[in-house]
């Protein structure tokens, strides 16, 4: 860069010279061509240097680039086909209350343009959780978050969502979110997002909700310890944003009879 930046001040440099010949003939102290160079030079000094917060977002993109790397797509494949996408076993029994971690923050937008965050949380403060209209959401005492990375994990999500709205979706105090993740950057620009959520299928039944999130989602996945995405992820989220059950995969009846038996405790909790 020093270099490129001595080329470009070499006609200034010249000029420089042409007062530096009147200066020593009149004795001055110091050629003006050294004064304007050390002048220049400590001026790109600053520029030369990278910033540390630059240093610290190429590290970052460093530490994101192994942590990718390091899994690979058959990788993922092998993994899914040995265990039907059971990457790990569902919870057979509620989440403890002061074990239970809050759900990450998420943007949602839905196929009939409304713009919403999970978690849903009670008295939420200002700013959070508000619609597309400035109103405050009303937040389910039970709130089924399936998710989805890729079209193969959208039926899995069904198999959970749709027997939790039959078993309790008479109560109005439950809700389901499928969630699907479009990180294609081109299906995320504004115009063709606002293409994709039009020609999205909507929901007749007010308490099932398929919104999207588009856009990198790198750091949510990092904050649920999300590897294989090409699984659905389950997640039973009390009205404060916890997490108090977990299930991964389509559904089992066994699994089932245990979500169904932890949202029954969290709508008998006062």
């Amino acid at each position: 860069m020093m270099l490129r930046a001595r080329r470009a001040a070499g006609p200034l440099l010249r000029l420089a010279d042409a007062g530096a010949v009147g200066e020593r003939i009149c004795g001055g102290a110091q050629p003006a061509r050294a004064v304007f160079a050390r002048g220049f030079l400590d001026f790109l000094k600053p520029w030369s240097k990278e910033s540390p917060e630059n240093a610290e977002k190429k590290a970052k993109a460093r530490a994101r680039l192994t942590d990718e790397m390091s899994r690979g797509y058959f990788q993922d494949i092998s993994e899914i086909r040995k265990n039907n996408g059971k990457i790990a076993a569902a919870n057979k029994i509620i989440i403890p209350e002061a074990a239970a971690v809050k759900f990450p923050n998420l943007a949602l937008e839905s196929p009939a343009g409304r713009a919403l965050q999970l978690p849903l949380v009670a008295s939420p403060p200002l700013g959070d959780s508000h619609g597309a209209d400035g109103t405050v959401p009303v937040v389910p005492v039970a709130a089924l978050v399936c998710l989805s990375f890729r079209a193969s994990s959208q039926k899995m999500a069904e198999s959970w969502s749709l027997p939790f709205l039959d078993a309790f979706g008479a109560t109005r105090k439950v809700e389901a979110y499928e969630v699907s993740f479009i990180d294609s950057w081109l299906l995320s620009s504004s115009p063709l997002r606002r293409a994709f959520l039009k020609a999205m299928r909507k929901s007749n039944n007010p308490q099932r909700h398929a919104v999207y999130a588009f856009g990198d989602h790198y750091d949510f996945r990092k904050e649920l310890q999300i590897v294989n995405l090409l699984t659905g992820y389950i997640y039973l989220v009390d009205r404060l944003g916890r997490i108090r059950w977990q299930g991964f995969g389509a559904a089992t009846k066994e699994e089932l009879s245990s979500l169904t038996a932890c949202a029954s405790i969290l709508l008998d909790e006062k």
